[in-house]
């Protein structure tokens, strides 16, 4: 894994001293036991939690258990791996009365109404460890209005089953009414929502409708860490999400519908996320950055997405580009992102108001909206077999900066579809010469080139030929070839899952999906 893996080792490392340090310091913490078979202890995890103080730990042996789990306190839920401790939610679903859920971490019920109108914090310092989770009707984690939560070693597959396609704004029926934009996708695999300063690590997310989403529509979104995961093969959206909502203010949150709280200062690094959005077409963007246009009743919608760091990500494979940034509204706010040192390969183009003239490495798109992109910056990346590296498309006030970037697509390296300026000096356009030489990528529009590079910058270890995940040497991906079945963290993949079992059906052909 070169540098990547160094990284996560000491990141994860780090996590560990810090769980030590908060069970060391928590002197009257419990370890309170699940497993039907163990004499001594609870037989349903939602048990043990009900039996468990603020600060315990809840330990949950190997086995299959048919509930929904809600977490209302601080605590860990350790599983002995995600292998082996598997929870399915299938009859979590709303016809029976559950909440569609697989593991819910429930801040928002916490919330008085004044902290609901703030978009404030309910619950804090909340672990969930070593567990597959497997069929809920909507997410297969959800976590609301929460602060310093850790979601790691799990893996989060075939969730979203409440998704009805064709998919449409009301195409995950009984969904909770404060998820303002996910009839698109039932919410997702795992779903962070006014959630800060947590950490989402080392997960395998695959096979549900998308990725991993992080949204504002209950409170602010910020400074949470989406690290080291793998999220592939989810079929109707996109891998990774910023994106920000409107606020429900008819239950509370906010005080003005048009004006979102906002999707900031979170850092998306090391993750793959490939193959998803393809179960259908113009579906499906490696890591997304947006910002809601809201319903067409509204003339602006300030919804809000800036400040974010993309870096060191693989990207391939997905169904629109590698990376986007999209507004659609006047009155958005998408601003200061940061794209850098990604591996970007083999993904479709970008589609409606934000569309690219062919398959697309990154976007930077203000649509019809008529604001200042300004801030947004790409730097530092990979991009090949893509026939537009990087596009970018914004109003005349904006200038959006591309600098060392081995442009490798050997089509157009930038294309500038709006009617700002984009600078794209100093890049290495596929050969010496520079855009437009005899096998370099060329220009499209607008564009400032005064220099260029003579050759590819090092940017890290050789990711022209990227790992698959579980194959033992380098081979690059084709356009829409699968991705070997991943093991789940540290083990061998089990039975357990039926893998084989059909998702939805597919959308209609060229219909996209929510932002």
């Amino acid at each position: 894994m070169g540098h990547m893996g160094a990284w996560l080792r000491v990141f994860l490392g780090v996590l560990c001293v810090a769980f030590s340090a908060v069970t060391i310091g928590s002197a009257a913490a419990a370890t309170i036991c699940v497993g039907a078979k163990q004499q001594g202890c609870f037989s349903a995890i939602n048990a043990g939690i009900a039996a468990a103080a603020p600060g315990d730990t809840v330990q949950v042996a190997p086995g299959l258990y048919r509930e929904q789990v809600v977490i209302n306190k601080p605590l860990s839920l350790i599983g002995a791996n995600a292998a082996t401790t598997l929870i399915d939610a299938s009859r979590s679903n709303t016809a029976g009365g559950g909440n569609g859920v697989g593991i819910y971490i429930d801040g928002m019920d916490n919330l008085t109404p004044a902290k609901k109108l703030i978009g404030g914090t309910g619950l804090s310092e909340v672990v969930v460890q070593g567990f597959t989770v497997m069929n809920a009707q909507f997410e297969g984690i959800l976590v609301t209005n929460a602060s310093n939560i850790t979601l790691l070693e799990n893996h989060v597959t075939r969730s979203n089953t409440g998704l009805q396609v064709p998919t449409n704004p009301a195409g995950c029926p009984f969904i909770p009414p404060w998820e303002t934009s996910e009839g698109f996708d039932c919410g997702e695999g795992i779903h962070l929502a006014a959630v800060h300063n947590s950490t989402v690590a080392n997960n395998i997310v695959d096979h549900n409708a998308g990725g991993v989403l992080l949204t504002d529509e209950t409170g602010p979104n910020r400074d949470n860490l989406i690290i080291g995961n793998q999220i592939t093969d989810n079929g109707y959206d996109c891998g990774i999400t910023l994106a920000s909502h409107r606020p429900p203010t008819n239950l509370g949150f906010g005080s003005d519908p048009a004006v979102a709280f906002g999707v900031f200062r979170n850092t998306v690094a090391h993750n793959e996320s490939s193959n998803n959005g393809l179960a259908v077409s113009g579906n499906g963007i490696g890591v997304g950055i947006f910002t809601s246009p809201g319903p067409p009743t509204f003339a602006t919608m300030q919804t809000a997405a800036y400040q974010n760091v993309v870096i060191g990500n693989r990207l391939i494979g997905n169904g629109q580009p590698g990376v986007a940034m999209h507004a659609h509204k006047a009155g958005a706010i998408l601003t200061g992102n940061l794209v850098t040192g990604n591996y970007i390969a083999f993904n479709g183009a970008d589609v409606a108001d934000n569309a690219t003239p062919g398959p697309t490495g990154i976007n930077v798109d203000g649509g019809a909206s008529g604001v200042s992109l300004n801030g947004n910056t790409v730097i530092g990346n990979i991009i090949e077999h893509e026939a537009v590296d990087v596009a970018v498309r914004t109003e005349a006030s904006t200038q959006i900066d591309v600098h060392l970037n081995n442009l490798l697509g050997a089509g157009i390296g930038v294309a500038n579809q709006g009617s700002g300026n984009v600078n794209a000096t100093q890049n290495y356009w596929g050969c010496a010469g520079g855009p437009g030489a005899l096998g370099c990528a060329t220009v499209a529009g607008h564009v400032t080139v005064s220099s260029s590079l003579s050759q590819q910058l090092n940017l890290g270890d050789s990711l022209a030929d990227p790992l698959n995940p579980g194959a033992a040497g380098k081979t690059a991906l084709n356009p829409g070839q699968s991705l070997p079945n991943p093991p789940n963290p540290g083990q061998s993949r089990s039975g357990a899952l039926n893998a084989g079992e059909p998702g939805p059906k597919p959308l209609n052909p060229g219909e996209s999906g929510k932002h």
